[in-house]
């Protein structure tokens, strides 16, 4: 794996010792991995999950008396316009 051109395409500036470095861990990884794709499956059950645990989840139901109005919920914030919270900028474009 070209570790140089995996930082190009993910706008990653790095410098020779740290590619060094993820090139090595690259290598390690899919070593492993072909060790694990080596390993003999044969009558193995396919699983998802190992634990037997499952989810746990409950109905949906809204309790009126919490919840709140927009003009409650905007009424403590730092800076709200027209019924909704103002926060800095967090995408840029460029």
């Amino acid at each position: 794996m070209d570790v140089h051109q995996v930082a190009a395409l993910a706008n990653l500036h790095l410098n020779s010792a740290t590619e060094k470095k993820l090139q090595d861990q690259f290598e390690d990884t899919l070593t492993t991995v072909a060790r694990v794709n080596d390993m003999p499956t044969t009558g193995v059950e396919p699983t998802s999950q190992v634990t037997g645990l499952t989810n746990v989840t409950r109905e949906d139901i809204i309790d009126p008396s919490r919840v709140l109005t927009q003009a409650e919920a905007t009424s403590q914030a730092k800076n709200s316009s027209n019924g909704y919270f103002v926060v800095p900028s967090v995408l840029h474009a460029d």
